[in-house]
């Protein structure tokens, strides 16, 4: 989990931020996430670290979306964290040691809860660059990511443990299909568009 910051970043990063209420919320992370992935060979091996736990409602959103995205069995991606597996604090460092030894040079997507404003909650983030894990409740874990996106799943700046605790499980579990579903949609493009661009080349 980690803590959406109070003052709007810098605008060299790319940031998409869409509330899971926006009609075209699926057409929009898949898009964006197709232009993340437009920046990959088509040989790169994508790996999906989805971080939390399944013993706090909040933090529940990485081990659901990581659970929706194995029941495809694609290997179209490299999974790691679900509810019967889960990343988080504890095991990330390995985890990650792991991911680079098996998969030489990947394009890592980095998946997590997030605190933010009230107004922002129950919005999704597609953004450039690492995610840093653990950062909301003052926890030093090693960022994750060529890209990452977020749910903010609550208000965050005050009791976050406790907050996380007692976050609906109804906007969580919406938070990890639209996540899900979307990202298997945008991996399915790309490969569907490597396999075009390299018939044409031959």
């Amino acid at each position: 989990m980690n803590f959406s910051p109070k003052a709007s970043p810098p605008q060299e990063i790319t940031c998409l931020k869409i509330s899971h209420a926006d009609p075209n919320i699926y057409s929009a992370i898949t898009h964006r996430l197709l232009f993340h992935l437009s920046r990959t060979r088509p040989d790169t091996p994508i790996v999906i670290i989805c971080i939390g736990t399944d013993r706090s409602t909040g933090d529940s959103l990485g081990p659901l979306v990581g659970t929706s995205l194995s029941r495809f069995h694609s290997p179209l991606f490299h999974l790691y964290g679900t509810l019967e597996e889960p990343v988080h604090a504890v095991n990330l460092e390995d985890t990650l040691a792991t991911i680079y030894r098996k998969h030489h040079n990947p394009f890592i997507v980095g998946i997590d809860a997030c605190l933010g404003h009230s107004t922002s909650v129950g919005s999704i983030q597609v953004v450039d660059g690492p995610l840093r894990p653990g950062a909301g409740v003052n926890k030093h874990l090693p960022p994750v990511g060529d890209i990452h996106l977020t749910g903010i799943v609550n208000v965050g700046g005050f009791m976050e443990y406790f907050v996380l605790q007692n976050t609906r499980l109804s906007l969580v579990m919406r938070l990890s299909d639209i996540i899900a579903t979307s990202l298997y949609s945008a991996l399915k493009q790309w490969n569907a568009h490597a396999k075009s661009a390299a018939t044409l080349e031959q």
